[in-house]
């Protein structure tokens, strides 16, 4: 599929699983941790706010130390923060639970322990993504960044899945945070021992190498025409790539607002649900992670499948991608009972399955080689930026009418719909000269 060797790209598609299967685990329990403990919803909120926040400040700072450093050493640092964060996550709702700690001391705990992923956890994604951005051709790469984000979709599957069994002992809520931090121990040593040095010194291959001389076969990453050694020299001379670049803002636009109506919607579907289906804590938080696991398979199936075989471009991405998330928003407004929330919501993840890769690589696709990691830090920095404000504007909404979150959203990704079709540059491929 790409010029990454599977081995490599398997250690890669692991280690932004493991982040998304941790967080959506998270998310799945947060409502009946906060339900039983006692914080209310508008904190928990503002918990991912503050994160979103560091992570969008901190991840173009770690995009550029990846074009220097090399992409494994900052995936390495993206992976700890991730691992420390949890853990310490983990002692903090645990405490909370068993009484030693007040539910505002648990609020300021865990907030100050969860910005250490926002600091620090924000240097695996774009690292990531640029590892194989600069790997592959420009016909190659929205495809391969597809795949590569499908990590998140089963992410998004394997976390509430796994989050019940992570419920033992007397761990109880706060087991899935344990369970992911040690789920992140064994992933980095993975990524250590198996993937090569990328680091200054070490030269990265180039991406058209097979297509000039060297034969399909050979993984270029082992030889062919080379690109790397001098990286570190190139990029301090180089000025940054900034968010309002005219080559890379309208896909930026578009996926901060995308984002935004994801995360708004999505923060409020834990605590809707919660409310819809009533019973016990342990209950509730299982039917909030079957429904991201619905969703979830729902984004998989568009970024496993229906991509591939439709042969679906950037563009026509973004366009089908936030006309469905409009209708399944749409939907949930509607929806009166559980299996109801749970088809409509399918609809909107099934959206955003195709909306997500197709900024990724519509923005890849603009710029140069040289410039991956730099696209790859302003993707982060905008994904991050979705969960500064639009979480708590979510709940807040939900607070005010069950509805009013789903009905906003579907209106915003209408609109988007009128952006991607009119946009210049949204409307055009990629890397094809604008006619006319």
């Amino acid at each position: 599929m790409t010029a990454v060797p599977r081995r490599h790209f398997a250690v890669l598609f692991v280690v932004l699983l493991t982040v998304a299967a941790g967080n959506t685990a998270l998310q799945s329990v947060l409502p009946s941790i906060a339900r039983t403990i006692g914080i209310p919803p508008w904190q928990i909120a503002l918990v991912f706010s503050f994160s979103a926040l560091l992570w969008t400040v901190s991840a173009p700072f770690w995009a550029r130390q990846s074009d220097i450093r090399g992409r494994k050493r900052l995936m390495l640092i993206g992976t700890a923060g991730f691992g420390v964060s949890m853990l310490g996550c983990g002692f903090a709702i645990l405490a909370g639970l068993r009484g030693a700690l007040a539910p505002v001391a648990v609020f300021a705990v865990f907030t100050l322990l969860r910005s250490i992923f926002g600091l620090f956890g924000a240097a695996s994604n774009p690292a990531a993504q640029a590892y194989v951005a600069a790997r592959t051709t420009s016909g190659e790469r929205t495809g391969a960044l597809a795949a590569l984000t499908s990590a998140f979709g089963l992410g998004t599957i394997l976390g509430p899945g796994v989050a019940p069994y992570l419920q033992i002992g007397g761990l109880g809520l706060s087991g899935p945070m344990f369970g992911f931090a040690a789920i992140a121990l064994a992933v980095a040593i993975g990524l250590w021992r198996l993937l090569p040095d990328d680091g200054p010194g070490h030269d990265v291959p180039a991406p058209d190498a097979r297509h000039h001389g060297a034969p399909a076969s050979m993984p270029t990453i082992l030889g062919g025409p080379t690109v790397g050694s001098a990286r570190a020299a190139e990029v301090g001379r180089r000025p940054r790539l900034r968010l309002r670049d005219p080559r890379i803002w309208p896909f930026m636009l578009y996926g901060f607002a995308s984002g935004s109506v994801q995360a708004a919607t999505g923060q409020a579907l834990g605590f809707l649900i919660v409310d819809t289906v009533g019973g016990s804590p342990a209950e509730a938080a299982k039917a909030v992670g079957i429904a991201f696991m619905v969703g979830a398979g729902a984004t998989l199936l568009a970024q496993w499948g229906l991509i591939g075989m439709l042969r679906m471009t950037a563009a026509s991405l973004m366009r089908w991608g936030s006309g469905l998330a409009a209708a399944g928003c749409f939907g949930i407004a509607l929806a009166h009972d559980y299996s109801a929330i749970l088809a409509a919501f399918a609809l909107t993840s099934l959206g955003y399955g195709f909306a997500r890769p197709g900024f990724v690589a519509g923005a890849s696709l603009m710029v140069g080689e040289d410039e991956q990691g730099a696209v790859a830090g302003a993707v982060t920095a905008v994904n991050g930026a979705c969960f500064i404000v639009a979480p708590t504007i979510g709940i807040g909404l939900y607070e005010i009418g069950g509805s009013y979150p789903y009905l906003l959203g579907a209106a915003a990704q209408v609109a988007l719909v009128g952006y991607a079709l009119f946009s210049p540059v949204l409307r055009r491929e990629p890397g094809v000269a604008p006619t006319g």
